[in-house]
């Protein structure tokens, strides 16, 4: 059987403003261990604002750009998602921070009435479409439910009970959730987890991640 190949959608580099390096990471790592192929890739566009990570406090007047900044994580060139077609994919992975909710969508501004950057929505719905797995990790799940909400899909945040109504006002159903378990949508083939929603260490995020990649795995 031919290698499988898991697209791993990154939002920059840093948790405030950018993908969570520790959740990107871990997922990197896992798809790995399965022996599947990594394709890392992000919108080619600015992020909403630059934060220094030591003070917690955006940096005025700094721009970077989102596909440049996830590199960082990659260790190397990150595709630009308009390039990317769904039918060399096999699964689709957002892992969170921040940057899901400022870079590939404004959820962090405008909640449920957000958007979602043109070719993270296509390339989900693609991947919808077509039968293959996605997988949202902590924050990501918000920009499934507003994508395929009209589904009836099943996500998790973790606890947070604004999020989880957000979530349920965009059509989908949230399911409060331990942060190292996960939400397992066998219709959809849709999984989530909540990781750094509610941490709050790497060793239980990592048990969640690790039986989320599991589960794409097992639909490959």
């Amino acid at each position: 059987m031919s290698q499988k190949t898991v697209g791993v959608v990154l939002a920059g580099c840093g948790y405030l403003d950018g993908a969570e390096i520790h959740e990107a990471t871990l997922t990197l790592l896992a798809l790995d261990k399965a022996g599947i192929n990594v394709r890392c890739m992000a919108p080619n566009v600015q992020q909403m604002h630059v934060v220094d990570h030591g003070a917690s406090a955006p940096v005025e007047g700094e721009q970077r750009d989102v596909r440049t900044e996830s590199a960082r994580i990659a260790r190397g060139p990150v595709e630009d998602m308009a390039n990317v077609d769904v039918n060399e994919l096999d699964g689709l992975v957002f892992p969170g921070g921040f940057g899901a909710a400022k870079n590939l969508s404004t959820f962090a501004v405008d909640g449920p009435d957000c958007t979602v950057h043109p070719e993270v929505e296509r390339l989900i719905k693609e991947t919808y479409t077509a039968k293959k797995p996605l997988g949202f990790i902590c924050i990501a799940p918000a920009i499934g439910a507003k994508v395929l909400g009209e589904h009836g899909i099943s996500l998790t945040i973790g606890t947070d009970e604004g999020t989880g109504q957000a979530i349920e006002s965009l059509g989908a159903k949230h399911i409060p959730t331990p942060v190292d378990e996960i939400v397992v949508d066998t219709e959809h083939r849709v999984v989530s987890t909540p990781a750094y929603m509610l941490g709050p260490s790497i060793a239980p995020v990592a048990r969640g991640i690790d039986k989320l990649v599991d589960q794409v795995v097992s639909w490959l």
